[in-house]
């Protein structure tokens, strides 16, 4: 009997030296692993490369130089980050009402954007192209007049078409995807779009031959994409901090040739 009981006890505080060394080695690995990392959401709007677009080769990523450019930022302050992607126009009221953290979409910095959104130091300048069927002899902005032009809704290209629409007559027509825009090029019920240079010459690059492109000149310099955030953000110092000391040191430069070798 006696032995039968300190069999009993022995067995009792062998189990409980073995639950006691399975909570103190979870402990060690939570105190070990440290902080979790936050994790900011980043809106996209996945149409656009080779600044943003999925990358259907190999499943559903989303990949490109924004991309690119989010990582670089996010892990010198320590951030992760995930993609949220959305048509273009939700991507200001998605700051605002908090479902994202920031934006990086090619987006331009106007004035009327600064008034819902704050935004970082422009990372890239670029100009617009008018995007037609090869052959087509569209190649000036007053070659647009009588046409319909599309151009993305929401975007810089928009507002521009509106202001030439304004001396030029044309009729514009808005779609929330570039690859709409294409598509209705190219299914003749668009005579042109209105497109960021550097977007326009990957999709003309892929249209076996199909369309060609003329860049709009301009007298001003163009106010190129910068990153977006809620108004107050303490997100727009810290990345602009950052973004300032990867373009000074070439690393922004080394995005630049690597998404944007046509230039």
């Amino acid at each position: 009997m006696k032995k039968w009981l300190s069999l009993l006890i022995s067995s009792i505080l062998f189990i409980g030296l073995l639950s006691a060394c399975g909570t103190s080695e979870k402990s060690s690995e939570k105190q070990s692993g440290g902080e979790e990392k936050k994790v900011l959401k980043m809106g996209t709007s996945a149409d656009y490369a080779p600044f943003e677009y999925i990358d259907t080769a190999n499943g559903d990523e989303i990949i490109g130089f924004d991309i690119d450019l989010a990582k670089m930022i996010t892990e010198e302050l320590g951030y992760e980050f995930e993609i949220v992607d959305m048509d273009f126009t939700g991507l200001i009221p998605a700051l605002q009402s908090g479902k994202v953290d920031f934006v990086l979409a090619g987006m331009t910095p106007t004035e009327d954007r600064k008034k819902n959104v704050d935004f970082s130091d422009v990372y890239y300048v670029a100009k617009n192209m008018i995007v037609a069927k090869k052959g087509s002899g569209i190649k000036t902005v007053e070659d647009l007049k009588g046409k319909t032009v599309g151009v993305q809704t929401g975007s810089i290209q928009e507002g521009e078409a509106k202001e030439l629409a304004k001396t030029i007559e044309m009729k514009i027509e808005s779609r929330n995807r570039i690859p709409e825009l294409i598509q209705e090029i190219q299914a003749g019920r668009f005579d042109a779009a209105i497109i960021e240079d550097t977007v326009a010459k990957g999709y003309i690059k892929n249209s076996n031959d199909k369309l060609e492109g003329h860049t709009i000149p301009t007298n001003e310099e163009e106010a190129g994409s910068a990153i977006a955030f809620p108004k107050g953000s303490k997100l727009t110092e810290e990345f602009n901090k950052v973004l300032q000391e990867k373009m000074k040191n070439g690393e922004v430069d080394k995005l630049i040739k690597k998404w944007f070798d046509q230039q």
